[in-house]
């Protein structure tokens, strides 16, 4: 586990940007993951703006690692926000965006995703393999839309599967631990003092560790990297 430690919020999303960069000048071709979040609107302004320029978006092809069941015009919907604040901005190509039709009926769309991810991506050992996986942390633990009441989605052998969110019994698509974990490189976003309760139980192997996702992420053959603030880490 490589932990990355940065003073603030901003700066945490500045590291990855970074990061992708770097992998980007390395690849020809990146299968990108994203995630929802705080830290992510911080991460796709930044790239909008001051890193806009130095990326051949036509090189990079983005997918959703959850995505909540509502329209894409819904203030939920992850797609909306990545939408609103990086992909309009930006000279991608729409066939390189592949959103999950959250309008649709969630089991179908699981599978109907599943598939479109299997067709368009290589794969390890019969697993559709991501170059970049970007998650966040929840303050119960998850992470994509697996919940710790449906951890077993973590080992769930399909590439998407369907989640629900115990507070709102809103439906989600999302990943399995499966395919996160086949993933070259899984990327976590984490700030704010309201995880780092959580983070020093998953980074220190004590308490009801086992019982939140996020702790089961551990890429099989690929990286594992957190990039976090200060805040996040006040009691490890």
């Amino acid at each position: 586990m490589d932990k990355r430690v940065f003073d603030t919020p901003s700066d945490t999303a500045r590291g990855f940007a970074e990061y992708l960069l770097k992998q980007h000048k390395q690849k020809e071709k990146l299968n990108i993951a994203l995630s929802g979040g705080s830290t992510p609107k911080l991460l796709f302004n930044l790239l909008a703006t001051e890193y806009q320029d130095q990326f051949d978006w036509s090189k990079l092809h983005f997918y959703w690692g959850d995505e909540r069941c509502v329209p894409p015009t819904s203030t939920e919907s992850n797609y909306k926000m990545t939408n609103d604040l990086l992909l309009s901005k930006v000279e991608i190509p729409e066939s390189n965006i592949h959103r999950v039709l959250g309008e649709n009926d969630p089991e179908q769309e699981a599978d109907r995703y599943a598939k479109e991810i299997a067709e368009q991506l290589p794969s390890l050992k019969g697993i559709p393999r991501f170059d970049i996986i970007i998650l966040g942390m929840g303050e119960d633990g998850h992470t994509a839309s697996i919940f710790p009441h449906e951890i077993e989605l973590i080992k769930d052998s399909r590439v998407c599967a369907v989640g629900t969110n115990p507070d709102s019994g809103q439906k989600r698509v999302t990943l399995t631990g499966s395919t996160i974990n086949n993933a070259a490189s899984v990327c976590f976003l984490v700030t704010g003092k309201g995880k780092a309760e959580k983070v020093d139980e998953i980074f220190n192997t004590k308490g009801l560790y086992l019982d939140y996702p996020a702790s089961h992420i551990s890429p099989t053959h690929g990286d594992l990297i957190w990039f976090m603030d200060v805040d996040s880490l006040t009691n490890v």
